[in-house]
């Protein structure tokens, strides 16, 4: 069965591919949770930053409590993850770009390395029928207004 993954269709987007992601199951919960699995598998497409299970674990439990009580926040801190357009990791540039949420995310290249912010792309390129997504190894807070 090794070798199924790489030759299965890619999922038809990128919430189907998040939730197919094993390391990704917390942010799923959430994507439901914050009501944006619809907008998601809309027709896009999107590039998503996706915290992995680990980074949402590193967050501090104030925080996890806050987003837990507050959709709209949590909203605004998931939509802060979700780019417009497909941005495969080969094609990062050093730029700012503009994220679903409003704000703008800090993007890097280095070699074979691909930072947003202060969080490093652990694994790139998951590719979705509307999108692509990469995980990372931090949740990003959009600035406060």
């Amino acid at each position: 069965m090794q070798g199924c993954a790489t030759t299965a269709t890619p999922p038809a987007n990128v919430a189907e591919a998040a939730a197919r992601t094993p390391q990704l199951s917390t942010l799923n919960k959430l994507i439901a949770d914050a009501g944006l699995a619809d907008t998601l598998r809309g027709a896009g497409p999107y590039t998503v930053f996706a915290p992995s299970d680990e980074a949402f674990k590193a967050l501090p439990a104030k925080t996890t409590a806050e987003l837990a009580s507050n959709k709209e926040l949590l909203r605004s801190v998931l939509s802060y993850h979700v780019v417009p357009g497909r941005l495969a990791s080969t094609e990062v540039a050093n730029a700012n770009v503009k994220t679903v949420q409003g704000a703008n995310l800090a993007l890097a290249r280095s070699g074979g390395f691909v930072t947003v912010e202060d969080a490093l792309v652990t694994q790139a390129d998951i590719r979705a029928g509307n999108g692509v997504v990469h995980v990372i190894d931090r949740v990003l807070l959009p600035p406060k207004k």
